[in-house]
């Protein structure tokens, strides 16, 4: 370790540039689905030493010196382990579009990696000696992680927090602080080993100190997780019985090839099938949900679509199905407006009787930036409908339905915002609806669905969530999952959903605790880089 201390301290240009992109690349190994965090305590330190060998530069070129390329070198190792998985979008189109791939990726990559740039950059402007250097940066990285989340519509997946959460056990302190707080956590924590090398006149007790509170840290945790699952063993369901259709609809990616009679048929039949002799089919099911994308037609290009669901519902049930949906005049649509991606809910009398838009569009996905430079180039988002798609109203999420517990309605990668769901306190739990079959094979899907877990974890309300073609599941308040489908498994899944837990700590502050820390942490950084400098001019 003194080795690669000493090195991190003292390489320059573009030998410290690929030392910094492994780190981060091995950093991205820490979060899910991998959960590797041994490496987190080995990759962390690596930045510190480098931003404690960086030269400092004067006035603005400060800001844009060795310690942002230090910062952006290891964001953008860590985001291309972290969003590889992207790249099985381009293999739906195929040809032309493979060639992309690569490029698209690593543009993502880095463009997500200038926030961890910068946090470098600010951080060492406040840098100092011994431990608050570390504090400062963690500061400055978890800061720069909430910014990722929310500006330019955010885009808070793999977060440094979830590599804190790879356990039933870990993952309930995000009841407490969030993933964001845990955000601020993990590196801290995984930052102690640049305290220990290279070698000064500290004794060995001084150094390892600040490394065996981390370890204590972590034990900790694990024992407040142990005993918030032991002491909530409550069986306490609510009043409805769903059952979960993951049909394997891959017509999604061209709505021109979908035959509407032959995807009907299929989710029907999935739909009411027996799955052991004493099962009634749909005869004791209240509430039926169809994915994201179960059917990727406009329902007035196939009328008949709601006479069959009527035909198939028993009385007082109801079908929630993921659609396109065209603006009606009435929510104030323009002519050529784009249509929605929605979530309707239909009655036994084939009737949709509410409907939720999706409010937070998925960037180059359903919707695109800077759309008429991007459009020059044959450029369109990878959901289909040439015209892109609409965002609905967020205010519009909280689906409550006659004699139904009221469940937030959240599409796609709208589970994976900490703390922005919408309506939560009027829900009894949470209804995710997504397709992720744009990215089967890769660990995409798996990644999606653990971030949702840490949602119902931190909200304490029961997650149900149906995917096209995995992962659907359920959980307890606890982000335990209670039953689930295989990946690639064209069944139904019936469930019923745990009543909500009281209220947890996150539910009722939000983020205010994590925003205190973060102002602290740079607080003290500042005051600590302030007292350095006056020991230097004596």
């Amino acid at each position: 370790m003194t080795w690669l201390a000493e090195t991190a301290m003292l390489s320059q240009g573009w030998r410290r540039f690929l030392l910094l992109l492994a780190a981060g690349a091995l950093a991205g190994l820490s979060v899910p689905p991998f959960f590797l965090l041994p490496v987190l305590f080995l990759a962390m330190p690596v930045w510190v030493w480098a931003l404690d060998g960086a030269e400092h530069r004067r006035g603005w070129r400060r800001l844009f010196g060795p310690a942002f390329t230090i910062g952006f070198a290891f964001g953008w190792g860590y985001f291309l382990v972290g969003f590889h998985w992207l790249g099985a979008a381009f293999f739906v189109d195929g040809g032309w579009v493979l060639g992309a791939m690569p490029f698209a990726v690593a543009a993502l990559a880095a463009l997500i990696a200038l926030f961890w740039g910068f946090a470098s950059a600010l951080a060492h402007l406040f840098w100092s000696h011994g431990w608050t250097r570390i504090l400062t940066l963690a500061a400055w990285l978890a800061a720069a992680e909430f910014l990722r989340g929310h500006v330019f519509t955010g885009f808070p997946f793999d977060l440094l927090g979830y590599s804190l959460t790879g356990t039933d056990e870990m993952m309930q302190l995000a009841s407490v602080i969030g993933v964001y707080g845990l955000t601020f956590l993990a590196p801290l924590l995984a930052m102690t080993p640049a305290l220990i090398w290279p070698a000064d006149d500290r004794s060995w007790s001084r150094r390892l100190a600040p490394f065996f509170l981390a370890l204590l840290v972590v034990s900790l945790q694990l024992g407040y997780g142990w005993n918030r699952l032991a002491g909530n063993v409550s069986t306490e369901r609510q009043d409805m019985a769903l059952r979960l259709v993951q049909p394997l609809v891959y017509e999604h990616a061209d709505f021109g090839n979908v035959d509407p009679v032959a995807l009907v048929d299929r989710l029907v039949m999935l739909s009411d099938m027996r799955m052991d002799p004493s099962d009634q089919g749909l005869a004791d099911i209240t509430h039926l949900v169809w994915p994201e994308s179960s059917l990727p037609f406009f329902l007035e290009s196939y009328p008949d679509a709601l006479a069959r669901i009527a035909r198939m519902l028993p009385d007082q049930a109801t079908l929630i199905a993921g659609v396109p949906r065209r603006p009606l005049a009435l929510d104030g649509a323009q002519p050529g407006q784009p249509p929605h991606n929605s979530v309707v809910a239909i009655n036994s009398d084939g009737e949709i009787i509410a409907s939720y838009d999706k409010a937070h569009l998925v960037p180059f996905g359903e919707y695109l930036p800077f759309a008429e430079l991007f459009s020059r180039l044959g450029i369109t988002q990878f959901v289909p409908g040439a015209e892109g798609w609409s965002a609905g109203d967020a205010r519009r999420r909280l689906m409550a339905l006659p004699n139904t517990p009221a469940a937030l309605i959240l599409v796609c990668y709208e589970i994976i915002f900490s703390g922005d769901l919408g309506e939560v306190s009027g829900a009894q739990f949470l209804l995710n609806l997504t397709n992720d079959a744009w990215f089967d094979g890769s660990v995409g899907p798996a990644q999606h669905a653990h971030h949702a877990r840490i949602r119902a974890v931190e909200e304490g309300m029961s997650l149900v969530r149906v995917a096209n073609t995995g992962l659907t599941f359920a959980t307890d308040p606890l982000g335990r999952v209670t039953a689930r489908l295989a990946p690639g498994e064209m069944a139904a899944l019936d469930v019923r959903p745990h009543q909500k837990l009281s209220g947890t700590v996150f539910a009722q502050v939000r983020h205010w605790p994590f925003l205190i820390a973060v102002l602290a942490g740079m607080l003290v950084g500042f005051v600590a880089s302030r007292r350095g400098r006056r020991r230097l001019q004596k």
